[in-house]
């Protein structure tokens, strides 16, 4: 198997060009790279570009990680102080502000990260000693690319983040979603919320939105990580948790699936039969669904032989599953919903989590 390549953090970037505004500044140099120091004791050599007097900036390199900074530009502009004082962040085009408190950084602040702000002081300290500075960073078309990213929902306004723990981006981007997960969740425990809707993705929001009119405030998309989601949920002290969506994940959960990506494990046909045959389902049709190429496929041979009461056996398996996954210390309703938005099945709490989440108890 070939080795996947890394990346650096936008935080290196950063980092970087500050160091080398910084040396520009002081020393009238203008290296072509600079060599920084990350929290894990690696250093990095860095390709830097020359925008202006104090102004640098380096091209975000994910290596073989699907990340969508890579390729964006991480601009640094610096301003230096004639007298000590602290070193200053700002966000400039493109860096989104934190609006919510539950992060890392409170309401207000740009969005850069302690531990990016830490790499930061400590190159440019290395060269102005103690001299106050402003450190402004923007990245260009990054208003834009935020859209497609979690920071709208973590309640980031106007751009990306400047982020990084170890200053190196590790080719996979699972314990990353997985983090932007468990911030969400944080951010809405902060908020005052009790209960929470989670859902496998945009159209799982649109599903529970036209079955139950939650506001998409109250919703937190969990991608495949279920089993992570509900113990996150646990942890934080959530009292309750609805899951909702389409039945062509959320069967899975009937069957003490808890992640559900198909690449990991897919028994929706033998579940959808097994739940059948409970029913009384005669051979010839438990053979049609085990034979259907899609989950709806299997929903019109469940339909036409009038086996719809399945759903609401599943939901409440499913609720009993993801209640134990949790280790019963938290409420778990379940619903199937079609892409209609119209509801399938659902555990017998469903109702009483719905109101809860919405905040009408």
């Amino acid at each position: 198997m070939t080795r996947l390549r890394e990346g650096y953090t936008t935080g290196s970037c950063a980092a970087a060009a500050a160091k080398a505004a910084a040396l520009q500044l002081l020393t009238g140099t203008r290296p072509p790279k600079v060599r920084i120091a990350t929290p894990v004791g690696r250093s990095l050599l860095l390709p830097v570009s020359h925008l202006g007097e104090g102004i640098c900036a380096v091209i975000k390199d994910g290596g073989d990680d699907p990340d969508v900074t890579t390729g964006m530009m991480i601009v640094v502009e610096l301003k230096l102080a004639a007298e000590p004082g602290p070193i200053q962040f700002f966000g400039g085009e493109g860096v989104g502000k934190v609006t919510l408190p539950g992060l890392k950084i409170p309401p207000g602040e740009p969005a850069i990260n302690p531990i990016p702000r830490q790499m930061i002081k400590r190159e440019v300290r290395q060269i102005i000693a103690s001299r106050g500075a402003h450190v402004r960073i923007s990245i260009p078309g990054g208003r834009e690319r935020a859209k497609g990213t979690f920071n709208p929902r973590l309640g980031i306004v106007g751009g990306l983040s400047i982020l990084g723990t170890t200053g190196f981006v590790r080719p996979m981007s699972n314990e990353a979603i997985k983090e932007s997960i468990a911030l969400e969740m944080a951010v809405k425990k902060e908020q005052g919320q009790r209960a929470l809707a989670l859902v496998f993705g945009a159209s799982g929001e649109r599903s529970l939105t036209a079955a139950f009119r939650l506001p998409p405030a109250t919703m937190v998309q969990m991608s495949n990580y279920v089993g992570f989601a509900l113990e996150k949920a646990t942890k934080l002290g959530f009292n309750s948790v609805l899951m909702g969506g389409h039945p062509g994940k959320l069967v899975k959960l009937a069957a003490g699936i808890f992640q559900t990506h198909s690449q990991v494990a897919d028994a929706r046909m033998e579940t959808l039969c097994a739940f059948a045959a409970l029913m009384g389902a005669p051979p010839g049709v438990l053979k049609e669904i085990y034979g259907a190429k899609t989950t709806e496929g299997a929903m019109e041979i469940i339909a036409a032989n009038k086996l719809t009461a399945i759903w609401h056996h599943l939901a409440e398996a499913a609720a009993n599953r993801c209640q134990i996954r949790a280790g019963g210390e938290l409420e778990v309703a379940v619903a199937f919903i079609d892409n209609g938005g119209r509801i399938l099945g659902q555990s017998s709490n469903t109702e009483g989590v719905a109101a809860e989440v919405k905040g009408d108890v």
